[in-house]
């Protein structure tokens, strides 16, 4: 059994002293290489420097960065002595940036050179401290604040930890308040799920100020003394494969889109590419599984154990795929408001289409249940759950009620084996003519499966369902745009979607149009659309 922690400082001791001269993060060349007694002296001296210029316990320091080893150290010189973090993501505009820092009552911010150029002159000018996470120098300090008198505090299991700004899917940000028993709870039950320990290597690829990366890929790994390696460019797949091969992860955290698309740009061409391949796909099925299974563990590093989706629903043909040809891929499902994990399904447990059971210490119910669907609404409770959002009781009351249950609205059923299908968000949810409930998620899931379709958005408009499809970039050439065999093609193409996609659905959820993207469409962090976007221009 792990050892089990009430708040992040505990988490942060244990780990430092059990574990001191193992590494903890470091960039995969090597650089900012941190043991965790060396991780800890650093989270001291910044501690240390924050105090000085009166930044103590129970105030906010913001974090605007790119993965680093740097972005950790921050993280705990901050939440470790009872200050509040507030992670931002490198998407965001500057407006955005300016609005959270004004909102969360940020004191002090750690910032990358490639982010300094997002914080206005006035969000500069109200901050006491902005300082360079790259190297921890100084960009600006107010003299005037240089009173050490910043009292740090060890802190409470209920004290606020961060306080994290939704994505905004739906246009509408919320500040999430998770305290150190929200973080801790999410811990152990990522240790439940799938337990890691000291021999474990970790490769970061997702965004550190989202909650399922900094969480699972952040503080589960610093509990149990795992080193965490951290990527300097954007991971390409040229960049990726040879990455997987020096590093020879253990464990990976990513999002269906990754793998989805190594899935349809590489596998699948491979297959169709190979005579004996294709022969294989036709008559043999599951033996090409296995054979293609094979090389993608070895494209991998050849000893990953765990390679974990969230933040949305994988397709079903991709997870047919990894559940045949073996690879060790698990299924979580869980929110901002959750920090963040409600379900899990680890390695070779998984089930197809399901985002496993609960995990251990959260309970779930569903609400409102469709009699004819079984589909209602997930409520959760548990020591995961949020303790609201900031400066917004209003929109607190309306997701958590008074005995904790909090309402995620995603709809959802459960099979006899206590697992969870998530079939789509309630607020998408269509009503049809006749009062159907129609779920976009579903159709779009079909409209991806098409060779050369990269990516899908239905919505209603005037009554009737609409398509908005972004194909591939090698599919059409856009810079023969308005000539006439470029508007024959796409014609073609917006048509060919259109029987395909109404062949395979409901009568009700037929598409009665499909227009063509030029744009890849707008996303957030876990890349999901931004669906408000698009549904504002109808």
């Amino acid at each position: 059994m792990r050892h089990e922690f009430s708040t992040l400082f505990d988490l942060y001791d244990y780990a430092s002293v059990k574990y001191a001269k193992r590494i903890a993060a470091e960039f995969t060349d090597g650089e900012q290489s941190y043991t965790y007694s060396r991780f800890k002296e650093s989270c001291e001296n910044l501690s240390r420097i924050l105090s000085n210029f009166g930044i103590g316990a129970f105030d906010k320091v913001a974090i605007l960065s790119e993965n680093m080893p740097h972005w950790s150290i921050a993280f705990f010189s901050i939440t470790a002595y009872g200050r509040i973090v507030v992670p931002m993501l490198n998407e965001l505009s500057s407006s955005e940036v300016d609005n959270i820092l004004e909102h969360s009552d940020a004191k002090a911010i750690f910032v990358s050179k490639r982010q300094i150029k997002k914080l206005s002159d006035q969000a500069i000018e109200r901050l006491s401290l902005v300082i360079d996470i790259e190297d921890f120098s100084f960009i600006k300090h107010a003299d005037d604040a240089f009173t050490c008198d910043g009292r740090v505090a060890t802190p409470n299991p209920m004290d606020m930890a961060a306080l994290i700004y939704t994505s905004g899917t739906t246009g509408m940000p919320k500040g999430v308040m998770l305290s150190h028993r929200n973080f801790c709870a999410s811990v152990l039950d990522s240790w439940y799920a799938q337990p890691e320990n000291k021999r474990s290597v970790f490769l970061s690829i997702l965004p550190m100020a989202h909650t399922y990366e900094m969480t699972l890929g952040l503080l589960y790994p610093f509990s149990v003394g795992a080193r965490v390696c951290y990527l300097r460019r954007v991971p390409t797949p040229t960049i990726l494969i040879q990455t997987l091969r020096e590093v020879r992860p253990t464990t990976i955290l990513s999002v269906p889109l990754i793998i989805e698309k190594m899935y349809k740009s590489s596998i699948l061409p491979t297959i169709r590419g190979s005579k004996f391949l294709s022969y294989l796909q036709d008559h043999m099925p599951r033996l090409l599984c296995a054979l293609v299974g094979f090389k993608l563990r070895k494209t991998f590093g050849g000893r990953l154990h765990f390679f974990g989706i969230g933040g949305a629903k994988l397709d079903p043909e991709v997870e047919t795929f990894l559940h045949q040809a073996s690879f060790p891929y698990g299924i979580g499902y869980g929110l901002t408001e959750t920090a963040p994990l409600v379900c899990a399904a680890s390695p070779f447990k998984t089930h197809i289409g399901s985002t496993g059971p609960a995990t251990h210490g959260v309970q779930i119910r569903l609400d409102n249940i469709n009699p004819e669907t079984g589909l209602g609404e997930i409520t959760v409770k548990g020591p995961n759950v949020m303790m609201g959002y900031y400066k917004d009781y209003e929109r607190t009351q309306a997701v958590l009620s008074q005995d904790g249950w909090f309402h995620t609205g995603d709809l959802a059923s459960v099979d006899a084996k206590g697992r969870y299908s998530v079939r789509g968000r309630l607020r998408n949810m269509i009503v049809g003519a006749s009062g159907e409930n129609i779920y976009p998620e579903e159709i779009e899931h079909v409209i991806n499966s098409m060779d050369g379709i990269g990516e899908s958005l239905v919505i209603q408009r005037d009554g009737r369902l609409i398509a908005l499809v972004k194909f591939e970039d090698n599919v059409l050439d856009w810079n023969l745009e308005g000539q006439d065999k470029f508007i024959e093609d796409l014609e073609k193409r917006r048509q060919a979607v259109l029987e395909f996609v109404n062949q395979k659905v409901s009568k009700f959820s037929n598409i009665k149009d499909v227009e063509i993207q030029k744009e890849p469409f707008s996303k957030t962090a876990t890349h999901k659309i931004r669906r408000f976007l698009y549904e504002k221009t109808t």
